[in-house]
């Protein structure tokens, strides 16, 4: 053994010449992995706490406004035309407006303009169980006198509250027009025309009725039968 050689040490640590055996700590390449494994875990758990705390302080459920409006534009669509009546009469009201009227309030004068008698009596006698007021019964002025080829047309004087009446009273009767007249009073015309068979039947009537106020969807209808877009 070399002089050089450190007592107790042999082998592949003894000392020969003037070189001398190197003594490296072992690598910890594992540890080394395993601490930064940890580090990212503690990072992602910690940012993970953090976005609970913060929903938690913002009120967490982003309650109905908020969801609707992250929904894709095409649910907005899938309204039933009852919806949208009842929607937009909602914002009559909402404004200081008015609601539609109810067949008691409006006074409906019944002409006819076709060769048929009793035709105006008739139809007025039928109203009248539905609800509406009758005004005056009796044959069409000259000007539609035989010229009116469609079921009927509704006249008032302009104005919103003539439109709604007109509306409400359209609801009784299919293939009509709708004309505006300077006129006193609130009382609007039914002038019966050549395409007039008669009213819608009641239970139609009153369906398409409640539709165009709002208060309930057609019977027996499914939402995608009655007009909604889903």
């Amino acid at each position: 053994m070399s002089m050089l050689t450190p007592p107790g040490l042999g082998g592949q640590y003894r000392i020969r010449g003037d070189r001398y055996p190197r003594m490296r700590r072992p690598r910890r390449r594992g540890r080394i992995i395993a601490a930064s494994l940890a580090s990212g875990l503690a990072v992602a758990v910690l940012g993970w706490g953090t976005l609970q705390l913060v929903d938690i302080f913002s009120g967490g459920d982003p309650g109905p406004d908020k969801a609707a409006a992250g929904r894709p534009a095409e649910h907005a669509k899938c309204a039933s035309p009852a919806a949208t009546a009842k929607a937009a009469a909602g914002g009559r009201n909402a404004a200081g407006g008015h609601g539609l009227p109810e067949p008691g309030e409006i006074t409906v004068n019944v002409l006819n303009a076709t060769s048929r008698s009793g035709l105006a009596k008739d139809t007025a006698d039928e109203l009248k169980k539905r609800g509406f007021k009758i005004g005056k019964i009796a044959n069409a002025p000259a000007e539609f006198d035989q010229k009116v080829e469609k079921a009927g047309v509704l006249i008032g004087a302009p104005g919103a509250t003539t439109s709604d009446r007109l509306q409400v009273l359209g609801t009784q009767l299919e293939d009509t027009r709708t004309r505006y007249d300077e006129r006193d009073g609130k009382d609007i015309d039914l002038v019966l025309g050549k395409g007039f068979e008669r009213l819608a039947k009641k239970k139609a009537a009153t369906a398409a009725l409640a539709e165009l106020t709002g208060s309930s969807p057609r019977p027996g209808k499914s939402a995608s039968a009655s007009g909604a877009t889903c």
